[in-house]
Formats: structure tokens, C-alpha cells, sequence
């Protein structure tokens, strides 16, 4: 199975500006610039590339991880799963990602913290995107709710 987006972008780097289209329809025209990659703290200013890939990684995870407590015998009434993808300088010029940091509140009935703990870190390990971001470091703080 393949999917696919597409950039559009104009201009220079630091005042250009372009959009993303998804196959899906879910994002179209979603615009994006170097303030909102590099300089707004906020994220108040547009998306990023970083910020997609985050949703990207949360989304993955939590969907990973309710199959594993469904197989468990105790399916998630709630999972919320967040992740912090860091960029920041490269050592030779440019930037980086360095890490995803994924953060977990679960809604589990019937699970203990251990048996929780040891499917959430399966599933880190295991979901697709986790594996494409083999080059970084991926963490995970879980707890349930």
C-alpha cells in the first residue's frame, strides 16, 4: 500500500512559503514557512513538517498499541498519546531531528502498570514509524490514567 503527499513551494527558503496536499483530502492547502518551522516557539504561526511527522508518530503508536492490549485480553477505552519531535542546528551546518519523545495516558481496564508498561514499550519499538525513525532517538513515558 502506498500514500502520498505533495509540497508546493515558492520562493526562498526564509520568505517563501508553500502549501501540503494530502491523497486523503485531509489536509489541502495547508500552508507552511520557514517562521513557522524555525522561529515560532509558539506553533501558533502554521504547521511543519516536524509537527506532521509528530501527529504522524502519536497516531502510530497509539493505533500499535491498541492492538497489543485488544491481543492482551483488555482493549483501551482511551489511549492519548502525544509526541515531541525535536529539531534543532546540525554539527556540519543545517538542522536535524535528534528525537521523538512519546508521551502515553492510558484508560485500561484491567491492565496492571507492569503488563502496560511492557506493551507500551512493544509498541514503541514495533510501529511502523518508531522503525522509520531508527536514526533518532525515540523515548517513551506511559502511564495509566
Amino acid at each position: 500500500m502506498d500514500r502520498q503527499a505533495t509540497a508546493i513551494w515558492k520562493g526562498a527558503l526564509t520568505d517563501g512559503a508553500g502549501t501540503l496536499d494530502t491523497q486523503s483530502g485531509a489536509l489541502k492547502g495547508l500552508p507552511y514557512n520557514f517562521k513557522a518551522r524555525f522561529q515560532d516557539e509558539s506553533g501558533t504561526s502554521g504547521t511543519n513538517p516536524e509537527e506532521l511527522l509528530a501527529a504522524a508518530h502519536a497516531g502510530c503508536f497509539a493505533m500499535q498499541l491498541s492492538h497489543f492490549l485488544a491481543e492482551n485480553g483488555t482493549p483501551a477505552a482511551n489511549l492519548e498519546a502525544k509526541a515531541k519531535v525535536t529539531i534543532g542546528p546540525a554539527a556540519g551546518g543545517g538542522f536535524e531531528i535528534t528525537r521523538s519523545a512519546l508521551t502515553l495516558v492510558g484508560d485500561v481496564p484491567g491492565i496492571d502498570e507492569a503488563t502496560f508498561a511492557k506493551l507500551a514499550g512493544q509498541a514503541k519499538a514495533t510501529c511502523p514509524l518508531s522503525k522509520a525513525l531508527g536514526a533518532i532517538e525515540v523515548t517513551l513515558d506511559a502511564k495509566l490514567a
